[in-house]
């Protein structure tokens, strides 16, 4: 990765610039050095993953041209099929070459990426009852493949920045943002946890799909605060039952076939939680059971998916017999 001829070693050289100018431009410029330390880390060890080289191969073999085509919308497109000398098959080859593709959808040079996901459907249900983005400097923690990222830079955003653990999500940002190297998003290869303590950075901080994965959602929650600035908003997006303000599902073992789910709460519980934490303006603006349609198998994720994860004789309950997945959003200020 050291090689000036790798096209992803001069992505990560010119993300680590443009990364470090932006930070001296924004309010989180007292963490510049940790932020640019996490940055470099993480890439560091995604290098050492043992797909690392197939997906470095991949990345060199995506069109070396720039182009200024990029639409942003419910399908992020980035390039023109006439703008490289690349055919769709080599193309395709190269983006299939980093499936599973599990948020979009994408379009690369005329090729459409139909991931897992359908994660326009998500930041419809979100979009409609959030604080403007205009002028906000915005955190999405789990950003996954940092779809919602170009999707808050489109609502207005000044700075977006998404933190996420994966490897293979670093490299599906990266095949967007290396042909938009002047946009106001950034990847950091990290988890919350690593984020410094006591921020106080951000006017806006989602966290979406990423509760139910904690063991300790409240040490989650007061993150989340510790990252916003005064009067800023929290964005949360988590899995939910029906039931009261007692009301709290923790699988014994699996839900929906997924080892990491520890506290799945009932909205009134949820609300109680973050009271008790001290968030206010708290609102629960949505409540949507996740369909077949919006997760599903595609020819870019080929794996199970949602379908596979309910019981076949009632699609009203997991595998294991629980509930099956329901979303609820919330809206809350510090």
């Amino acid at each position: 990765m050291t090689s000036q001829q790798c096209p992803l070693y001069h992505y990560i050289q010119h993300e680590k610039f443009s990364l470090a100018k932006s930070l001296d431009d924004a309010s989180v410029v007292a963490h510049k050095n940790i932020l640019l330390n996490l940055y470099q880390q993480g890439w560091d060890h995604i290098a050492k993953h043992g797909d690392f080289k197939r997906w470095q191969a991949a990345f060199a073999a995506l069109p070396l041209e720039k182009t200024n085509t990029f639409k942003n919308g419910s399908r992020i497109k980035v390039g023109q099929a006439e703008e490289t000398s690349c055919s769709q098959s080599e193309i395709t080859a190269a983006l299939k070459a980093l499936c599973p593709w599990r948020k979009g959808p994408f379009q690369v040079f005329g090729v459409n990426i139909d991931a897992e996901w359908r994660s326009d459907w998500k930041w419809q249900r979100v979009y409609p009852h959030i604080s403007p983005l205009w002028r906000r400097k915005v955190l999405d923690i789990g950003c996954g493949s940092g779809y919602h990222l170009w999707r808050m830079l489109e609502a207005g955003a000044s700075f977006a920045l998404g933190i996420d653990t994966s490897p293979l999500f670093a490299f599906h940002f990266a095949t967007i943002k290396r042909y938009q190297p002047q946009a106001q998003a950034f990847y950091i290869p990290a988890g919350i946890d690593a984020m410094p303590e006591h921020m106080r950075s951000f006017d806006t901080v989602f966290s979406m799909g990423i509760l139910y994965h904690r063991k300790e959602p409240l040490s989650h929650l007061l993150r989340i605060k510790e990252l916003l600035i005064s009067g800023g908003e929290m964005v949360l997006e988590t899995l939910v039952v029906n039931g009261d303000e007692t009301t709290c599902l923790m699988p014994k073992g699996r839900y929906a076939k997924m080892r990491n789910v520890w506290f799945i709460p009932s909205v009134a519980m949820l609300t109680l939680w973050l009271e008790r934490l001290g968030f206010h303006d708290i609102r629960c603006v949505d409540v949507n059971t996740t369909s077949i349609e919006e997760q599903r198998v595609t020819d870019w994720m080929q794996f199970e998916s949602l379908a596979d994860y309910l019981d076949p004789q009632n699609t009203a309950k997991t595998i294991e017999g629980y509930p099956a997945p329901k979303r609820a959003i919330l809206v809350a200020r510090v």
